[in-house]
């Protein structure tokens, strides 16, 4: 593994550890050259994924954007980091494993939002009001009369 300090391509592995759900390995490292420590992260990958956005745009789906996006909801929320890492994996896995390479962003916008749902409540709104693009406030409150509907 290449260091991102000196760009040395020698490293060693210090220590490794797999994520609670197993998807993931975490390794320390220490570059041969510097001595700089730093982490990298292991996954696994199924398939290439791309992404058919609303605009009929093919993009490479992009794990760190979906991440991005679910943090940005959750923001300043008393949500655990560990579970919105288990949220961004089962997602990813959810997809990579439905036999399907072309996946429409809506179909993910939706994935996210049952996720949101049982999570944080406020990042649902929150996310909801993007994904859904919420002009004003009438749309905020149409959207939290049917939630709370559906909750009685």
């Amino acid at each position: 593994m290449k260091c991102p300090f000196c760009q040395n391509i020698n490293s060693q592995v210090k220590d490794s550890r797999t994520s609670e759900d197993g998807s993931v390995i975490r390794r320390r490292r220490v570059c041969s050259s510097c001595g700089a420590r730093f982490t990298t992260f292991e996954r696994v990958q199924l398939r290439d994924l791309t992404i058919i956005k609303k605009n009929n745009e093919h993009v490479p789906f992009d794990r760190d954007k979906l991440a991005k996006s679910i943090y940005v909801a959750v923001r300043k929320r008393p949500v655990d980091v560990d579970k919105i890492e288990r949220l961004v994996n089962t997602i990813q896995r959810t997809l990579e494993s439905s036999g399907v390479s072309d996946i429409k962003s809506t179909y993910i916008g939706q994935l996210v939002m049952d996720a949101l749902l049982n999570l944080d409540k406020v990042a649902y709104i929150r996310y909801a009001s993007v994904y859904r693009n919420f002009n004003e406030t009438k749309d905020f409150e149409d959207f939290i009369s049917t939630l709370m509907k559906e909750e009685n």
